[in-house]
Parts: C-alpha cells; structure tokens; sequence
C-alpha cells in the first residue's frame, strides 16, 4: 500500500480522516490490505492460523469515532435549550462519571439559558429537570443537583461585600470540618452555591483566598468532586472549559471524557470562546486550534477549528 502510516493514522485519534480512508484504502487491492492487516497489530489480531482480524475492542472504539463529527454537526444545528435539556438527559442515563455535565450547564448558563434548557426539557421528556435529577441521583450530591438546575439567580452587578466575606467563611469553616459533615451536604453551602449570583461568588471566591489560603477549589480533593467543579464551573468557568478541552483530548481519555470537546466547542463558540481560547493557551503553553489539529482528524477536525476561528 502507498502509505500504510497514513492509513493506521487515519484510524487513530479523535474521528477519523474519511480523505486519507478514501484515497489509501478505497483504492487498495487485496494484497495492500493483507499488508496493511499484518502492520497493524494496534488494530488487528492474528491468530494461530495465521488469520487477521479486527480487534474487537478497536472496533467499539471506532463506531464512536465514525459518528464523531455527525454527532457536532447535530449538537451544533440544535437549538441551545434543546441541546442542553438533551445533555442533561444523556448525563443522567450515564450517571454518576457524567454529573459533570449537569453541573457545568447549571453553572454556566444565564438564568435565562437555564429556564429555557428547563422549558425545553419539559417539551423533549414531559418531566421536569428537577424531577428527574432528583429521581435518578440517590448520593450526597442529589440536593446539590437538584437546587442548581431549579436556580434562577439575579444577573446585575450588584453585591454585598460583608455577606460575601461572611459567606467565605462560612465555605471555608464547611470544608475544613469535611472529615465531620460532606461540605456537599451543608444546607448553608448549598444556599450560597444554589441561590447567590455569580458576581456576588466570584468576591465570596477572592475573599476565601484570604481566609484559607487557598482558592477554593484547591481545598478540595478528588472526594469532592461534584463540589470542586461547581465552584470552577460559577466562579472560573473560562479555566473550567480549558481543563474539559485538555482532558479530552488526553490519548488515554475515556469516551465519556472526549465527548467534551464537541460539548464544550459547541455550546460555548457562540459565547465566550474568545475567552476560552485565551485561557487555554494561558494555562497549557499551546493554542486550542494547534491542539485540535494535532490530536483530532478529517472532517471533525476541520469543524471544530472553523468553529472557533470564525471571528479570528
């Protein structure tokens, strides 16, 4: 075959490159692909007859990769509460490794975005989000969920600096007593989490620097994780993103996690990827682009990167 490397290439990645696929394997004869089968133990097996075939697992792998840019395509031409009310869905059907998925459009969506994905989710389901993160999440985090899909928070700029340090302490105070009480179960962190705009915690954010130490994020650990990225997804949300984007597209991800980068570059192109962009060449020494097009292929790489240079 005239290049068995850029073959084994197309297969390997995020999505695949349907133009090398169609040039080096279309056009192959029998015995290219016998040689291309023997090259790459990666993808297939041979057996004590000397017989190659698919490794199943490589197969599995691949149907996802195949619909990869399918499904971008799809999430992008959705309206954003549809897409939302449907993520959260999938996310609830998945559980608990995708709760994430709840949290970040919770957090991160205007109050409007939310009642909308709320409005939506009504229509798709004919049940309400609510409900259905209540019905379907038994552990400490369900009255966590359940308050920040059912918020609707004040947008203006308007905040009050003695309650926001008041609150810092009392975040600090529930996490440092974490090994007494789940911090994810105090009442009084769910209120300020659930209830306060998102203004109003990013000062609750710099003021608990003062108190701990740390930011607060940084005083929780992988136990708390629900409640890490709560905090990440309403006070540093642009940081938030940029760690998805960089998780998925790490070589050892889980499908779960790559699904991020279509997640996070569809939902947000149209909002802050400016932003977004900044960041993550901020925190990861390289641009987003450059990293989408080293780690993504063919027709699903070339849509992501037009969908966040449309305003370069």
């Amino acid at each position: 075959m005239a290049n068995l490397e850029a073959l084994a290439k197309a297969f390997t990645g995020l999505g695949v490159d349907e133009k090398s696929l169609i040039e080096n394997l279309g056009k192959s004869h029998p015995e290219h692909r016998t040689l291309f089968r023997k090259k790459t133990p990666q993808l297939f097996i041979e057996d004590e007859r000397s017989f190659e075939r698919w490794n199943d697992h490589c197969v599995r792998l691949l149907k996802h990769e195949f619909v990869r840019f399918k499904n971008a395509l799809v999430l992008w031409a959705m309206h954003p509460w549809e897409r939302d009310a449907r993520l959260v869905k999938e996310a609830l059907k998945k559980g608990p490794q995708s709760y994430g998925v709840i949290v970040e459009i919770a957090c991160t969506r205007s109050s409007e975005e939310l009642l909308g994905a709320r409005k939506a989710y009504h229509s798709l389901f004919d049940q309400s989000i609510e409900e259905d993160v209540a019905t379907h999440i038994h552990g400490s985090e369900r009255k966590l969920l359940v308050a920040l899909v059912s918020a609707y928070r004040y947008e203006g700029p308007k905040v009050k600096e003695d309650a926001a340090k008041s609150e810092a302490k009392i975040l600090a105070n529930a996490i440092k007593n974490g090994n007494k009480k789940n911090p994810i179960e105090d009442e009084e962190v769910i209120r300020i989490l659930s209830t306060r705009s998102k203004a109003h915690l990013k000062v609750v954010y710099e003021h608990y620097k003062e108190v701990s130490g740390n930011h607060i994020h940084e005083d929780l650990d992988a136990s708390d994780l629900i409640l890490k990225e709560t905090v990440e997804c309403l006070c540093t949300p642009h940081a938030y993103f940029s760690k998805v984007l960089d998780e998925a597209m790490s070589s050892d991800a889980h499908k779960n996690t790559k699904k991020g980068l279509t997640r996070v570059i569809v939902t947000r192109a149209d909002v802050d990827m400016k932003e977004i962009k900044e960041e993550y060449k901020n925190l990861f020494g390289v641009s987003l682009s450059k990293k989408i097009e080293e780690k993504a292929n063919g027709n699903y790489r070339d849509f992501l990167v037009n969908l966040i240079t449309r305003d370069n």
